[in-house]
């Protein structure tokens, strides 16, 4: 399929850009990788009358530290992000969740800010995003602000990100030290969809018992959600089969994931239950190697 008509303009600057987007009130999109967009345009999902290339602003791109913080540009390829040192040694939990982002084509075109800007239920970068506590920058002609991510994801595929903005970059704080994390989903084959998925992130003491929990579910609800009430539960103990049992089902107890072709919403809600259970498990053990590692070299 073809989509119908429209407009194109490949700005070189984000002034440029952010004119261009403004001026096509509201009808406008931005394109970077285009590894969504296109097929919903293809499809004739989207019908946008003006898209705006963003490729050629260079301060779009790239990974880098800033004063702590993991700064991801918008238009950074997945594989770049999925090769970075930067975010192998300090945000190990994205670098886990890349390699389940469709497949190695998509992620050498696909961008990190578009998987965000998209907002798929199942999206891996966005339940990691959701789990670190980040944030994302967007500017518009009315100036530049910041969207916490609990504050980003309001539905399937929608955010509140302005029909006149552009998201400029993904920022990420640091994990505390001693923090281990893991991620894991099941799709029917590698590079599908998830149809269900859990991000951890677990800082023990020196006890082996929880000082600070993340966990966040994918493709149980129309958006990526945190499980606050599993995550409390951890708090202060260590990971005992009582534990986990119960901070999975805290997790789980209110979930309603859809049913579709690919797998009923009974089955998805049991594929959570194991993936939150697993990541839960592997990043306990994780800070656990961390901590021992820690005690050695001291």
């Amino acid at each position: 399929m073809k989509p119908p008509p429209f407009d194109y303009t490949a700005p070189r600057s984000l002034g440029e850009a952010l004119r261009a987007l403004a001026d096509a009130a509201g009808d406008g999109k931005v394109i970077a990788g285009g590894q969504s967009l296109v097929p919903l345009m293809n499809f004739r999902f989207a019908r946008p009358g003006l898209l705006v290339d963003v490729n050629r602003i260079p301060e779009l791109t790239g990974i880098r530290r800033r004063d702590g913080e993991l700064r991801i540009g918008a238009t950074t390829r997945q594989a770049d992000a999925e090769q970075s040192g930067i975010i192998a040694r300090g945000w190990p939990l994205l670098r886990q969740a890349l390699p389940h982002v469709a497949h190695q084509q998509i992620r050498n075109r696909g961008t990190v800010g578009g998987s965000v800007a998209h907002a798929d239920p199942a999206a891996e970068i966005c339940s990691v995003l959701l789990a670190y506590g980040g944030r994302v920058e967007v500017a518009s002609v009315r100036g530049v602000r910041e969207i916490d991510a609990s504050d980003l994801f309001v539905g399937q595929f929608v955010t509140t990100i302005e029909a006149d903005e552009i998201l400029t970059a993904v920022v990420v704080p640091p994990p505390p030290a001693g923090t281990g994390t893991a991620f894991h989903e099941v799709a029917r084959r590698h590079g599908d969809f998830a149809l269900a998925g859990a991000a951890a992130a677990v800082t023990t003491d020196d006890r082996g018992r929880c000082e600070r929990a993340s966990l966040c579910l994918l493709g149980a609800a129309p958006t990526p959600i945190r499980r606050a009430a599993a995550e409390a539960h951890l708090v202060g103990n260590e990971l005992t089969d009582a534990v986990l049992a119960e901070a999975v089902a805290l997790a789980t107890a209110d979930i309603e994931p859809p049913s579709d072709v690919h797998g009923s919403s009974a089955y998805r809600t049991r594929a959570a239950r194991e993936m939150a259970a697993r990541a839960l498990t592997e990043a306990f053990a994780r800070s656990a190697r961390d901590r021992g590692q820690r005690k050695e070299a001291s």
